[in-house]
């Protein structure tokens, strides 16, 4: 069954770009087609227009491999199968994302979203397990993090995906264990290791970061951002 809902974004919406930079970078008559690197708005609406931007042709088949409640495609027409783990949000397909119960090479485009919080923590005023979908745990041993179910996924993507096919990724780095946990960087070299191309990467402006009351004393920048990482089945990007 495809979720069915309303499209709403159009490339006019597209923010960040003043009318003098339109006229300096695309002249009045050019086929060039401007598109942010950073993103203030919703997630769905720069999912609609990445949709419109980065495949060649509109897909036709689009799995969403961490559907959660969907509301990535809240106002979207787009033909979207959503799986996910955890049967409590009704997914069109309740299954694992690290062993996709799909045919080879039968979508144009699959979008990742995999959980930004390693560990709920002691703290339990903010249900982490709500808000970022967190039904995985990570352990010492794994570094507190879930780099380790990028490659995995990463290469079953690459299995799913018809040629030119597109992945894009939303990931956030974060502080956890007393450093930096890179898991951009993870991402990016666990899907190219599979033979992804890596295309673009869009920073997400989120509307506050997530602090702790507790914190007493600050030893890193609080991330007010994340990113959508794209990438193509191809050897080139364009």
């Amino acid at each position: 069954m495809l979720k069915i809902a309303e499209q709403h974004a159009t490339h006019s919406q597209i923010a960040l770009i003043t009318e003098g930079a339109r006229e300096e970078i695309a002249p009045s008559g050019s086929q060039y087609r401007l598109f942010p690197s950073v993103w203030e708005g919703e997630d769905c609406d720069l999912l609609e227009l990445m949709l419109d931007f980065y495949p060649h042709q509109p897909p036709q088949r689009i799995l969403d491999a961490t559907v959660n409640g969907g509301r990535f495609w809240r106002g979207s027409r787009r033909p979207v199968i959503g799986l996910d783990i955890n049967p409590r949000y009704r997914p069109d397909v309740v299954g694992d994302n690290l062993h996709l119960p799909f045919h080879n090479g039968i979508f144009d485009v699959v979008v990742y979203d995999p959980p930004h919080i390693p560990n709920q923590g002691k703290d339990r005023s903010k249900d982490f397990n709500t808000r970022f979908g967190l039904t995985l745990k990570s352990s010492a041993a794994q570094g507190y993090n879930f780099s380790h179910l990028y490659l995995p996924f990463a290469r079953e993507a690459y299995r799913l995906l018809r040629p030119e096919g597109i992945l894009f990724c939303k990931i956030t780095d974060y502080v956890h264990n007393h450093r930096l946990q890179w898991a951009h960087v993870d991402l990016i070299q666990a899907s190219t290791a599979t033979g992804l191309c890596a295309c673009d990467c869009i920073l997400k402006v989120r509307k506050g970061p997530i602090v702790d009351p507790k914190w007493q004393v600050a030893h890193h920048a609080r991330r007010h951002h994340c990113y959508w990482l794209v990438f193509r089945k191809s050897e080139k990007c364009e």
